[in-house]
Parts: C-alpha cells; structure tokens; sequence
C-alpha cells in the first residue's frame, strides 16, 4: 500500500468464510477502499460505486459490507475481539463517504488485544492484567503514599529496633543456661536475677515498642486506603458517562471496596518485609561467624523455592485475575438483585435469582478453590525442602555436643538464631503468592486512575442565555447504528419545544447530547453561539434543570432529596417549590412530613410522588434551561394538570425541551419536533402538524384510538 490510507484496520477472520483465519487489513483511501488478504489485494472499490458501509454484529463474529446497489460486498470479517472496531469504523467511514471530510484521530482505533499474551483488553482497560508493568505501579503506589512519609519512616525505624532487640535474647539465654543454670560453680543470686530481668525487660520492650509500631503502621495503612479510595471516587465521577457505562457497577464497587482492602492488606505486611530483611540479615551474619558450612545449608533452599515460586507467578497471576472478575460479577448480580428487589418479588423470582447468585458464587468459589489447591500442592513440597536445614541442624548440634565442642546454651543460641531465620526464610518463599493477588487488585486501581477524565481546562465559563443550535448532529451508541442522522434544530430563548415520537427513534439520545452527557460524533451543538465542545460541561449543566424518565432519589429525608437541587436553599424556597410542583399536598400528611426519610431510591413514595420531588428539585435549581424527559408519565390526570399548571407559569423566560409520549402535555410547547429513525421529519405547532396530516397526526389519532379503547 504506497497511498496513505485515511483508515486502515486488520481483521483476523477470512471476509468470504472460505477460511477460519485470515491476515486481512481493510483500508479507505482517498477515491477507494480496498481489502488486502495475506498480503495481496484481494477487492477494490471506487467510493463511488458504494451506496453505504454497512456493519453487521453476527454469531460469534462481526463483518463490514459495502453495499453497491442490490449488491452486498464482504469487506472484513473478524471474531467478536474486533466487534467494537469494526463497529467504530463503519461509521467513519459511513461519513467520510458523506461528507468527504478526514480528521486527524480516524485511524486511532481503540486496542483490543494486549500485544504481548494477545488476549482481549477488558473494557475501558489500557493494560492486561497479566502484562501489566508491575513495577512501575508499584512505585506510583509509593508516590502516593509520600504523604504520609514520617508514618513509613517510623513504622520502619521502629521494626529495625525490634529487630534488633530480638537479637539479643537468645545471647541472653545462653548466658543464663552456660553461666548459671549448667554453671559448675555456685552463681551469686542476685546475678541470676538480673540476668532474668534483662530478658523480661527485653521481652517487655519488644512488645511495647510492637504495640507502637502497630498504631503507627494502622494509622498510616488507613491514611493510604482513605486516599486511594477518595482517588478512585473522584476519578470515577470526573469520567464522562461513556467511560463509566464500559464498567458495571458491581466492578466499580470492587475497585473502591475489595482492591484498595487488599492493598491495605499488602501495605501493612511491607513492614513484616523489612523486619524479616533486617533478621535474615543479623541472625546470618551470626551464624555465618559462628559456621558458614552449616549456615549455608540451613539458607540454601530458599533460593530454590523462591524461584520456583517466581517461575509460577505469571500462572498464578491469571488465576487471581479471574477470580477477581468473577467475584466482581457476583457482586454486580448481587446489587441488581437489591436494587430491583421490587420486581424481583413482583414476579415471584426469588428462586430464579437465588440460583443465578450461587451460579456465579459458586464459578467464583470453584476458581479460588483452584488457586488455593494449587498452592496447596505446593506447600508441603516446599516446606520439606525449606525443613532439610533443620534437620542439618539436629544432626549438628547433637554430635558437637556430644563431642563436647558445643555447651548446651551455645546449643540454645544457635537453635533460636536458626529458627528466627527460618520463619522470615518461609515468609519471603510465599511472597509471590500475596504479590499475584496484590498486584491484580492495584493493576485494576490504576486502569481507573489512568482513565481520561471528562476535563474543563481552558474551556469557556459563560451564563446563558437559552438559545440553543443543534447543527447537522450524528452520534451512536458504543456497537450500533447512529441513533440520531444529521439532526438539526434551532431553539431560542424561552420556547418550550416538546420532541415526539415512536419509542427508539433517538428522543432520549438528543436529550443526552444537549445536557452534554456526550459529544456529538458528527455536527455541532452550541449553546448562546459558542460550541459545547469548547464551553465546561460543569458550567453548562449548572444552568440545567433536568427531570428524567427514570426517577432517582437518594436514602434521606424528602427535604433533603428536594435540597439537592440546591445545596445551601433557604427552607422558604424548598418550601415554594415543593408546592409549585405539588410536593407540598401530599408532604404534610406523611408522619414525620418534611422529615420523612424516602428509603433508598424513594421505596416508600409512589411512582406519582416521586416525580414531584424530582420536579420540584428541578425547579429549586432555578436553571436557564429545564429539561423534562416523560416528567409527568406517572401522574394521573388531575395531578398532572396542576403540575402542568405549575410548569407552565416557571418555563416564562426559560428554554425547556420536553420529551412526551402522552402528546397532550405539550399542549403547551411553542414548537414540536418529531424523530423518525433518527431524523427530524417534522417541525412545528400542534396545529401546523394536523393539517400536514404526516407522522405527527398519525400519532394522535393513534393514541386518540386507544383512549376510547380505554373508555
């Protein structure tokens, strides 16, 4: 290929089926697009023949097609690895092929497959798991534990000491055996006692100085947790709603709970690494000093276990990783299940989902039970061969002795040094198995820490106005068609426009990409004149008020649920608001009225009351724009008139965009646009769409039908 391709992606699956695998690259050029097989041109296509690209999300695997008339022409082909780029890039291409127009970061396709193990990146994540550069986490681990420096300093200092002081009381004991208990000669009493006191003193500040070094080590590995579970928090909510949607909420919630937990754990064994540092080190300069032959043979198995361990590590790394994936996914069907437990009894499921829960707890334990046998079979192979010293010991110690080379509390000293060396020796063989398990917790951290936030640097602060243009906008959901084509649409100042249509047509979506919950893929939205592109997106939805189809209210008090919509409101304008909204007639006949806590997500208040609340939130938000997404759809008719009633005296001076599918609510609306299959098919007064007598009439006399039905 010497012309430079504006689009160039592989694909991994033979385009005709002839094949299971194929070597394929699909590229766009300037005039044509072409299909390279094992490294020959196999089709080439002058745009102008191709009607439109055509993408298609099949069993197992997805394809691009270019249809040529009636004709459909196999471009790429690939397994289900390659869905979401082939899904991405047929819409380039759909609209290179439209407009003729190129941008920079076309060709910048999000990697699917890790480069080094091949295996599919999990969603929203820029490392695999298994490859991940460990290291370099583990150092940004400790950047951020540098605040809490002085903690680690003394947490450190303070195992040295006890280290050290754990040292001495095996010489102590020798004295006390050699000198005086074994002691030919009658020892002088007060001697004797003394030499007790030294080794109880020295027990007592050990331990003392051990209860220090565990407040100071709590404290700090605390401060760490707090922090990084504040980091994955705050970076979650800086996320725009496309990066959140990639993750459930189950795994989300096992980042901020299990991992930063577990690397609490690991933090907190850093200081058993330095004290066992420090006494393999003390205690194998003694027994070096004392017999480098026989402290040879007591050390040299840990070597040998510990690069058997290191050997098994990436093994028993991706078992940890699966593990953790499935107890994410329990955790995610527990919170579904909680959450909707409402329908689930509604339905008589209870049963259904007891036995989908143990399925996934049971896939979960049966991983685990795998990643424990393993290193049960390991085990006591490992701590044989990590016991043979002791047994070099034994056979040493007895024939020194027995040969009178070797006192009995010469014999005390060297049995305590070999088995304070050989705990840490053990300790440091099983180390890998808590750094596998520590590093899939921090390496999933850091794939949330890592991920771009939704930034408002530089960007423009302005109070609008209201007026709103929405300019040639195309945009699609992650692997689908675009949802909205080339919609365009301009609102002024304080008009009411109200958007109908079928279900699925796109209403909810132009919704999203005014409040700015995502841009645009194609066109512009600008708000008083200036791109949303370039304005802050904190600094546009402040001046929202939004009231949506699915109405979400938060565990406390109603005054509290209304109060969010501005923090700091006097209790005269919650109480304004909340009868406006009609909040008040049904607030003050609840038992503790104002003071009522809703229950998680609004339980105890009907679907009718809810909206209110939501309403009314809205309203106390005072915005420039009001957006009502089906704000009145749980209403009867009666309330729904008062609110309408409300409603009608606060949108003065307000731009507000209503979506409806009971058409009567927009009785109201200065203008009405009608979606169809993703485009404006319609624009104007309830009158002026009447008499054109298109989709919009249809649509009336439809639900005109069903209410005598109804009747």
């Amino acid at each position: 290929m010497t012309e430079k391709a504006i689009i160039c992606i592989p694909f991994n699956l033979s385009r005709t089926g002839s094949k299971s695998f194929s070597d394929g690259k699909l590229a766009l050029f300037e005039k044509s697009v072409s299909v390279f097989e094992d490294g020959k041109e196999t089709v080439r296509l002058e745009l102008s023949e191709i009607d439109e690209f055509v993408y298609d999300a099949g069993v197992g695997s997805a394809s691009i097609q270019a249809k040529c008339g009636d004709k459909y022409i196999a471009l790429a082909r690939g397994d289900m690895t390659q869905s979401r780029m082939f899904s991405t890039a047929f819409k380039r291409m759909n609209r290179y092929l439209e407009t003729g127009r190129a941008e920079d970061n076309w060709n910048e396709f999000e990697q699917v497959l890790c480069d080094k193990c091949h295996r599919p990146l999990p969603p929203g994540a820029k490392f695999c798991p298994s490859c991940a550069p460990k290291g370099d986490y583990l150092r940004r681990l400790l950047a951020i534990a540098a605040p809490f420096k002085w903690y680690i300093v003394a947490t450190v200092l303070l195992y040295f000491v006890i280290a050290a002081i754990g040292l001495v009381s095996p010489y102590l004991n020798r004295i006390l055996v050699d000198d005086y208990i074994q002691a030919e000669t009658k020892p002088v009493l007060w001697q004797f006692v003394l030499v007790i006191l030294c080794i109880l003193g020295v027990d007592l500040i050990n331990r003392l100085l051990g209860m220090l070094r565990g407040v100071v080590q709590v404290i700090m590995s605390n401060k760490l947790s707090v922090k990084l579970r504040e980091m994955i928090f705050n970076k979650i909510e800086s996320l725009s709603l496309s990066s959140v949607s990639k993750r459930t909420s189950g795994e989300l919630m096992s980042r901020i709970t299990n991992d930063t937990q577990q690397v609490k754990t690991f933090i907190d064994e850093i200081g058993t690494v330095i004290e066992n540092v420090v006494l393999i080190v003390g205690v194998g300069v003694m027994l070096f000093s004392f017999d480098w032959k026989l402290a040879l043979l007591i050390i040299l198995p840990t070597p040998i276990v510990t690069v058997g361990h290191r050997l098994m590590w990436r093994y028993l790394g991706k078992g940890y990783h699966r593990q953790w994936t499935l107890n994410a996914k329990a955790d995610t069907i527990l919170h579904d299940i909680f959450s909707g437990i409402r329908v689930v009894k509604a339905f008589g499921m209870e049963n259904e989902e007891e036995k989908r829960y143990e399925a996934a707890i049971r896939a979960e334990r049966e991983i685990r039970a795998s990643n424990e046998q393993k290193f049960a079979y390991i085990s006591p192979l490992t701590n044989f061969i990590m016991g043979i010293g002791e047994f070099f010991l034994i056979y040493y110690v007895g024939s020194m002795i027995i040969s009178g080379d070797m006192t009995i509390g010469q014999m005390q000293q060297f049995s305590a040094y070999a088995a304070m060396i050989n705990a840490p020796l053990r300790w440091f063989a099983f180390l890998p198995r808590r750094i596998a398990a520590t590093m899939t917790s921090v390496v999933k951290i850091f794939d949330v820490i890592d991920e771009e936030s939704e930034s408002d640097d530089g960007l423009e602060e302005a109070e609008l106005s209201g007026n709103i243009e929405i300019d040639n906008v195309s945009f699609g959901y992650e692997d689908s068609r675009n949802v909205l084509k080339k919609v365009s649409l301009s609102i002024k100042q304080g008009e009411m426009i109200g958007i109908v249509g079928r279900s699925g047509v796109g209403k909810s979506t132009l919704i999203n990409l005014i409040m700015c919950l995502y841009d645009p893929e194609d066109g512009e939205i600008r708000f008083d004149g200036i791109p949303s592109t370039k304005m802050s997106k904190e600094c546009i939805r402040r001046q929202m008020g939004v009231v949506l189809q699915e109405t979400m209210l938060f565990s406390g008090t109603l005054y509290q649920n209304i109060a969010y919509g501005k923090p700091g409101a006097t209790e005269m304008e919650i109480l304004t608001v909340a009868k406006l909204a009609g909040v008040h007639q049904f607030a003050i006949k609840l038992p503790d009225g104002y003071n009522t806590v809703v229950g998680e997500k609004g339980y105890t208040l009907s679907g009718g009351e809810r909206q209110r609340v939501a309403i009314a939130r809205a309203l106390l938000h005072d915005p420039r724009i009001l957006i009502l997404d089906e704000a009145t759809s749980a209403l009867d008719t009666e309330t729904e008139k008062d609110v309408q009633d409300a409603l009608a005296k606060l949108i003065a001076g307000r731009t507000t965009i209503a979506i409806a599918h009971r058409l009567s609510t927009l009785r109201n609306a200065t203008r009405l646009v009608v979606l169809d299959r993703g485009t404006v098919a319609e624009v104007g007064s309830h009158e002026e769409l009447m008499r054109k007598k298109g989709l919009y009439f249809e649509l009336v006399m439809a639900q005109r039908q069903i209410s005598k039905m109804q009747k």
